[in-house]
C-alpha cells in the first residue's frame, strides 16, 4: 500500500497551492464524522460546484497521469490498483452533484449543470483515451502473469480493458477526438432534455376549482391535490400535478371524464408542446449523434454497441423476447378492453374507451370480476408501515438490521437515515438514506442511489445507499396510504439498495449494483415478490385506523387478482421498450412523431394503451445513455426474476433459509466480481428458463 501512496505525492504537491485557495470550499473536504465520514449535507452551497469540479478535475488528471507516466513495469498494484484508489475527491463532489440534479434543481444550480456538463465529459474522454494508461492496461490483459493473480483481479483488468476498448481506446487520434466532440455535444443535449422534462413537470397542472372536481377521489388523494395548490400558492381548491405520482392515482379514481382527459393530455404531451421546452429537435440530435459515435466505433447501429457490454450481447435478442410477450399481453388488452366497454355501455355512456378511461374502467373491471376495490386496499398500505416491512424481510433474507439515526447531516428535512448491520454478528454493513415524498425541484418517478461504494482495498469501507421516492405527502400527521403498484414499486427499489448493501467485495469498481444494466434490475424485481407473502401482509398491511391487519378473505381476493392489469403493464412496458430499441437500430434521421406512429401502428399497438414513455419524454434514453438501447432490461431481467422466484417456491417457499442464503452468497454479495451469466448458473444450478415469465404474467407458454 505504500508503493501506492508514493504515486500520488507529485500530483498533491501540484496541487498544494490550488488546495489553500479551495480550502473553505466544503465539497473538497473529506467526509468526516461517523461511518467513516458523511456527506456534509448542512455545508454544500450550488456555489460550491463549479470551482470543486475544476480543481477536482485537474487532480484526477494529475492522479492519471502519475499512473500513465509510471517508469516500472506495469502491475495489478501499481495500475489497476492504483485506478482504483484515484480520483477520491471527483467521485464526492459527483455524488453530491448528482444528488442536487435529480433531488434539489433549480435555476440557479442548472446554469451550473448546462456549464459544467460537457467538461465532465471531455474529463472522462482524457482518461478513457490516454494512450499510457490503455498500454499498461493491455500490458496487464494479455500478460501470463496476470493468470496468477486472483479471480476479482482478474475480472477488474478485464472491465478496465474492455471498457477502453469499448471507448475507443484503440482508435488513432483523429478519431478519438472525433468521439470526444460528440460525446461532450451529447453532454450538453442529456442535460438540456432533462431540463426541459423537469420544467414540463413542474409548470403544468390541472387546476380543481370546484368541488365537483374531486369528485370520486380518495381522501388521501383529494388531500394530497389541496396541499399541492397550497405549496404553488394557487387561488384554487386543488391541483393535480404533472407527475405520475400524482397523475395515475387521478385516472384511476375521478369521475370526471373531462378531468381526466385533461390529466391525461398534459401528461402524455410532456416535451412536446411545441415550445421552449419541447424535445422533439433535441432527441433527434442525441440519436444522430449515438448513430455517428457508434460508426467510429466500428458498429452497424447505436444499439450493437451498446449491448456489446449486456448479457443479451445481440439487439435480435431481446426483440424476440419482447416480441414472444407482446402477442400475448396485446390479446388479454383485448379481453380487458371488452369488459371495460360492457360497463361503459350499461352505464349508458356513448363512448369508446380512450387511454384516459383505462385506469378508471380497469378500477370497475377489478371489482366487478373479483370483488377486489384498491381504495379498500389501500387503506391498509401504509408507507411507513411497509417500510418496516422492507426491513424485517432483509432481516430475514440477509440477516440485515436497521436503526433510524440522527446524527448524520441530510440535504433536506424530508430525509431519514438508517444504520444498517448484521443482526447476528452486530457488524456495520452501511447506511440507507430514505427520500420518499414529492417536491419541487426533484425529478419524478423512483430510484436508488450509491453514495459510496463497498470495498476493502482502502480498508473496509461501508457503503451508503439511498432510496429516493415521489410520494404525495398529503395532510399533515396522517398516514400515507399508497397503491399497490406505489408498494410494489416501493420494494423494487429496495431491492436496489440491498443489492447494495449486501456487497462484499474487494474492489469498489465490481461493487454493489455496477453489473450489466440487463441484469441489475434482476435482484430489485425479485424482491418485489415478497411485499404479497402472508409474513408480511399480516405484520406490516395494518389498517390507518384500526391498526388490523389484512383480513384473510382480502387477502385471497388480492391473490386472485394477482395477474390483473398485466396485459395493460405488458403492453404499456414493452411497447417504450420495442421503440427505444427501434431508434438505436435505425441510421435514418426520424421524424419523432411519424416513427412513434408508424412502429406502434404495425404492431397494432391498442389505442386504448399510450406507451409508458413517449419519445419526446423518454428520460431513461435521452438524459444520458445509461438505459438507451436498454430499456428491455426491465423485462430481460424479469424473466431472470420468474425463474429465481421459483427456485423458493419449489423449495420451503418465500423465507427459505437456505435458498437464501445462496441468493446472497452468489448475486447479492458478488457484485460484478464474476460474469453475470455465471452467477445465475451459480444461484439456479442452470441458465435461466424464460418459460417461468409466462407463468408468472398468466401468458400462454409457446411449445
Amino acid at each position: 500500500m505504500k508503493k501506492l501512496i508514493t504515486i500520488f505525492i507529485m500530483s498533491t504537491t501540484i496541487f498544494a497551492a490550488n488546495a489553500q485557495t479551495n480550502a473553505d470550499n466544503p465539497l473538497l473536504k473529506k467526509w468526516e464524522g461517523p461511518y467513516g465520514g458523511v456527506p456534509a449535507f448542512d455545508a454544500y452551497k450550488v456555489s460550491d460546484f463549479k470551482p470543486a469540479i475544476e480543481f477536482a478535475i485537474q487532480e484526477k488528471l494529475s492522479e492519471i497521469d502519475a499512473i500513465a507516466n509510471n517508469s516500472k513495469t506495469p502491475t495489478f498494484d501499481n495500475t489497476i490498483a492504483a485506478l482504483e484508489l484515484s480520483g477520491k475527491t471527483i467521485s464526492k463532489i459527483f455524488t453530491v452533484y448528482g444528488i442536487y440534479r435529480s433531488n434539489l434543481s433549480s435555476p440557479e444550480f442548472n446554469k451550473i449543470d448546462t456549464e459544467m456538463s460537457p467538461k465532465l465529459s471531455a474529463f472522462n474522454d482524457k482518461i478513457n483515451q490516454n494512450r499510457k494508461l490503455f498500454a499498461r492496461i493491455e500490458t496487464l490483459y494479455n500478460a501470463k502473469e496476470s493468470k496468477k493473480l486472483t479471480s476479482e483481479q482478474q475480472r477488474l483488468i478485464w472491465l478496465y480493458y474492455t471498457r477502453l476498448v469499448r471507448e475507443g481506446a484503440k482508435l488513432d487520434d483523429a478519431t478519438k477526438s472525433k468521439v470526444s466532440t460528440i460525446n461532450q455535444e451529447l453532454a450538453s443535449l442529456f442535460t438540456k432534455f432533462s431540463q426541459n422534462l423537469l420544467a414540463e413537470e413542474h409548470n403544468q397542472y390541472v387546476a380543481l376549482t370546484t368541488e365537483a372536481d374531486f369528485a370520486g377521489l380518495p381522501n388521501e388523494v383529494k388531500n394530497a391535490a389541496i396541499a399541492e395548490a397550497k405549496t404553488r400558492k394557487l387561488d384554487v381548491l386543488g391541483c393535480v400535478a404533472n407527475t405520475r405520482s400524482s397523475i395515475e392515482p387521478f385516472l384511476t379514481f375521478s369521475t370526471r371524464r373531462d378531468l381526466r382527459e385533461k390529466a391525461f393530455d398534459i401528461f402524455v404531451k410532456r416535451g412536446d408542446n411545441g415550445n421552449a421546452n419541447d424535445n422533439n429537435a433535441t432527441l433527434v440530435k442525441i440519436l444522430q449523434l449515438r448513430q455517428e459515435k457508434a460508426k467510429l466505433l466500428g458498429f452497424p447501429t447505436f444499439a450493437h454497441w451498446n449491448l456489446s457490454n449486456k448479457m443479451a450481447k445481440d439487439p435480435q435478442k431481446t426483440l424476440d423476447l419482447m416480441e414472444s410477450v407482446w402477442e400475448p399481453a396485446v390479446a388479454k388488452v383485448k379481453e380487458d378492453v371488452a369488459e371495460m366497454q360492457k360497463i361503459v355501455d350499461a352505464e349508458g355512456g356513448k363512448f369508446k374507451i380512450e387511454p384516459w378511461d383505462y385506469r378508471y374502467y380497469a378500477e370497475k373491471v377489478r371489482k366487478a370480476k373479483y370483488d377486489l376495490d384498491q381504495n379498500e386496499v389501500k387503506q391498509y398500505l401504509q408507507l411507513e408501515k411497509l417500510r418496516e416491512g422492507m426491513f424485517w424481510v432483509a432481516g430475514e433474507l440477509f440477516d440485515l438490521n436497521f436503526k433510524q439515526i440522527t446524527n448524520v447531516p441530510v440535504y433536506h428535512p424530508d430525509v431519514r437515515v438508517w444504520e444498517v448491520s448484521n443482526k447476528v454478528t452486530g457488524k456495520l454493513v452501511g447506511l440507507w438514506y430514505f427520500d420518499p415524498y414529492a417536491r419541487a425541484g426533484k425529478r419524478s418517478g423512483a430510484w436508488m442511489n450509491s453514495y459510496r461504494e463497498q470495498q476493502k482495498l482502502d480498508g473496509d469501507v461501508l457503503t451508503i445507499v439511498s432510496n429516493n421516492c415521489n410520494f404525495i405527502k398529503g395532510a399533515d400527521n396522517e398516514p400515507i396510504l399508497i397503491s399497490w403498484e406505489d408498494a410494489s414499486t416501493l420494494f423494487h427499489e429496495f431491492g436496489h439498495a440491498l443489492h447494495g448493501l449486501c456487497s462484499n467485495v474487494t474492489y469498489p469498481t465490481l461493487a454493489g449494483t455496477a453489473v450489466a444494466r440487463d441484469y441489475v434490475e434482476f435482484p430489485s424485481q425479485l424482491l418485489e415478490h415478497w411485499l404479497a407473502t402472508p409474513e408480511v401482509l399480516n405484520k406490516f398491511a395494518l389498517h390507518y385506523k384500526t391498526n388490523e391487519p389484512l383480513p384473510k378473505t382480502l387477502v385471497e381476493r388480492i391473490e386472485r387478482a394477482g395477474n390483473f392489469g398485466e396485459g395493460f403493464a405488458t403492453v404499456e412496458t414493452i411497447s417504450s421498450s420495442l421503440i427505444d430499441m427501434k431508434l438505436h437500430l435505425t441510421t435514418e434521421t426520424i421524424d419523432p412523431h411519424k416513427f412513434e406512429k408508424e412502429t406502434l401502428d404495425k404492431l397494432h399497438m391498442p389505442s386504448e394503451i399510450v406507451m409508458r414513455h413517449r419519445i419526446p419524454q423518454f428520460g431513461h434514453i435521452f438524459s444520458s445513455d445509461g438505459y438507451a438501447a436498454g430499456y428491455y432490461s426491465y423485462l430481460w431481467a424479469d424473466a431472470i426474476n420468474a425463474d429465481a422466484y421459483e427456485a423458493f417456491t419449489e423449495g420451503k417457499g418465500p423465507y427459505d433459509k437456505e435458498i437464501a442464503k445462496r441468493l446472497y452468497e452468489t448475486v447479492f454479495s458478488v457484485g460484478n466480481t464474476i460474469d453475470q451469466e455465471k452467477a445465475y448458473e451459480n444461484f439456479r444450478g442452470r441458465a435461466p428458463k424464460s418459460d417461468a415469465l409466462m407463468r408468472a404474467r398468466n401468458f400462454p407458454i409457446k411449445k
